[in-house]
C-alpha cells in the first residue's frame, strides 16, 4: 500500500507573468553531477562531503575513474535534456514552446545555472525533476535546497513545480521491462526460461532506512512492477543492494555480490543484473557492476550480464516527456513529496 505525501513540491509563484503570444514551459533534470576526470574527483567529493572528504575516500575514488575512464553522467544528462527538448516541442500544441535544462548538485552545470537557462529562455512555468524515479526527502532532499538557495533567479511571476515520484508510472515500467527482455534475448535458449535475475537499487545505511521506510517500499513496489511485466517467474528473481558508501556503520543487505557465490553453487551458469533506480550510465554501473561485480562473478565461475542504462533511448525519453506532461496537468500522485521542506535528520 502507499503512503500519500501530497504536500506541494515547492510554493509556486505566478503574479502576472509578462504577456507574449508564446507559452514558454521549461524542464530541468536534476542529477548528483560527477567528476567529470580523476584530477577533478577532489573537488567534487569535497562538495559531496561538505568539505570533510576523507582521503581515502579520495584516492578509491581516483583509482576508480582511471580504471573506467571516468563517469558520463554530466554528458549524458545534458543530452537527456536535449533530446526531451525536442520530443516535447515536436509534439507541443500551437503556442507552447518547451526549453529543457540540465542541473547538477555537485558539479556545473549547477541546479542555479540551469534554472537562470530557462529563465533567460523565458520560461514562465518551470517543472523541476529529480532523476531518480523513486525519492527519498533524507536521501535526495539536497535537491530541494539548491532549488530553495536558488530561487532568487527566478521573477515574481515564475511558476516553479518539482515532479513527485514516478517509480510505478506504466511507461517507465513498460520501458524497463522491456530491457530486461532484451538482455534475456541474448542468452541461449535454454538459459532464458531459469537464469537468476537480480534487481538492484543503490544500498542505504540502516540509520537512514529506520527514518525513511517509504523509500524502501516505493523500490520494491518498482521490482514487482518489472517482474510482473516481464513477466520473471517466482523463485526467479530477487531484489539486491549495490553500491555501498565507505563508512562503518551497517549499509542494507543482501549486498548484490554476496549472492554469486550461492547462484553459482545451485549450478546457474549466468545471472543477470537488473539496476531500478539508475538512468544513466555512471560509477555505479561502470565500476560497481562491471567491474567489482564481475570481478566475483568470474571468481565463482558464473557467467555476467546487465541490462543496458536507459541514457537518450527513446522509450525513456517518453517517459520524462510523461512525467512533465503528468506535472503541468496538475496532477498529483499518490507519493508526491515536498523535496524543499524535508532536511536531512
Amino acid at each position: 500500500m502507499r503512503t500519500s505525501m501530497t504536500a506541494p513540491a515547492l510554493p509556486t509563484h505566478n503574479l502576472h507573468s509578462p504577456a507574449s503570444s508564446v507559452a514558454r514551459v521549461g524542464a530541468l533534470l536534476m542529477t548528483y553531477g560527477a567528476a567529470q576526470s580523476p584530477e577533478g574527483v577532489p573537488a567534487y567529493l569535497q562538495s559531496v562531503y561538505r568539505g570533510n572528504a576523507p582521503l581515502a575516500v579520495v584516492e578509491e575514488f581516483q583509482r576508480r575513474y582511471r580504471l573506467v575512464g571516468g563517469s558520463p553522467l554530466v554528458e549524458i544528462t545534458r543530452a537527456q535534456a536535449a533530446a526531451l527538448e525536442g520530443l516535447l516541442n515536436a509534439e507541443a500544441e500551437t503556442g507552447t514552446s518547451y526549453r529543457v535544462e540540465a542541473g547538477m548538485q555537485h558539479t556545473a552545470p549547477f541546479i542555479e545555472d540551469g534554472l537562470r537557462a530557462l529563465v533567460e529562455a523565458g520560461c514562465t512555468q518551470i517543472v523541476a525533476m529529480v532523476m531518480s524515479p523513486q525519492y527519498s526527502p533524507i536521501i535526495m532532499g539536497g535537491y530541494g535546497r539548491k532549488l530553495d538557495a536558488a530561487r532568487h533567479v527566478l521573477p515574481a511571476y515564475t511558476e516553479l513545480v518539482v515532479a513527485g515520484t514516478w517509480h510505478t508510472l506504466p511507461t517507465f515500467i513498460d520501458a524497463l521491462a522491456g530491457r530486461v527482455r532484451a538482455a534475456l534475448a541474448k542468452l541461449p535458449p535454454e538459459e532464458r526460461e531459469n537464469v537468476p535475475v537480480i534487481l538492484t537499487a543503490h544500498s542505504l545505511p540502516e540509520s537512514v532506512v529506520q527514518r525513511e521506510p517509504h523509500y524502501i517500499e516505493q523500490l520494491k513496489e518498482t521490482v514487482r512492477a518489472v517482474a510482473e511485466a516481464v513477466p520473471l517467474r517466482d523463485g526467479h528473481w530477487q531484489f539486491a543492494y549495490q553500491s555501498a558508501g565507505h563508512s562503518p556503520e551497517p549499509w542494507l543487505t543482501p549486498d548484490m555480490k554476496d549472492l554469486l557465490p550461492g547462484l553459482a553453487d545451485a549450478g546457474h551458469q549466468n545471472v543477470l543484473m537488473v539496476p531500478v533506480q539508475f538512468l544513466a550510465d555512471h560509477l555505479e554501473t561502470l565500476y560497481d557492476i562491471d567491474v567489482g561485480a564481475r570481478e566475483e562473478a568470474d571468481e565463482v565461475g558464473i557467467g555476467f550480464q546487465r541490462i543496458e542504462m536507459f541514457n537518450t533511448a527513446p522509450e525513456f525519453i517518453r517517459v520524462l516527456a510523461a512525467v512533465v506532461h503528468r506535472e503541468l496537468a496538475g496532477v498529483r500522485s499518490s507519493t508526491k513529496v515536498d523535496i524543499g521542506s524535508r532536511q536531512p535528520g
